[in-house]
């Protein structure tokens, strides 16, 4: 992300409450959405995340951060997800970590194929009325967008390829 954002602003990691409201934009990374989901609710910038997606915030959520924005989890009773973005979500829906894989994506919007990389990725096994499906692999969406928030199941920052960055920051810059 630093790479795209280049000299048009800086990266803040946010740990605890009180910067989100100070954010632009919001990226929620991949990791163990589990962890993810309790440590927002502990420190409360689960709340203000989803109070700056209420007010327009751009928010790009990648592989788990997709699974803690979703609207539903499917077979998931750990904890509830933010409710953001109107998708059903599959966890793991690739398989385990010895599953990853890597798949050239046809993307709407992108000129050519996008190389994705899909560690213990979740899959988009349903959406709302609202959500446009950016990419699938067969049946199943792999990136969306509804409004301000775009979901991406796999990790485009392990590749080159800054696409997705940019469509970030675009947003960002719309608002």
């Amino acid at each position: 992300m630093e790479r795209a954002l280049g000299a048009r602003g800086s990266v803040v990691e946010v740990r605890k409450g009180g910067i989100v409201p100070g954010c632009d934009g919001i990226v929620l990374p991949g990791g163990e959405s589990t962890t993810i989901a309790r440590h927002l609710a502990r420190t409360g910038v689960g709340d203000e995340v989803a109070a700056a997606s209420r007010s327009g915030v751009p928010i790009m959520a990648t592989c788990a951060g997709l699974i803690v924005v979703s609207t539903e989890i499917v077979e998931e009773t750990r904890f509830l997800p933010l409710g953001l973005l109107d998708v059903r979500v599959a966890r793991n829906a690739f398989g385990s970590q010895r599953e990853s894989f890597e798949a050239d994506l046809e993307v709407a919007g992108f000129d050519s194929p996008y190389r994705a990389v899909f560690i213990r990725a979740p899959a988009i096994v349903g959406w709302g009325e609202g959500v446009e499906p950016l990419a699938r692999i067969e049946e199943v969406a792999v990136a969306a967008r509804e409004e301000n928030l775009l979901g991406l199941a796999f990790h485009p920052e392990l590749t080159e390829d800054d696409r997705f960055h940019q469509l970030f920051l675009r947003m960002i810059e719309e608002v």
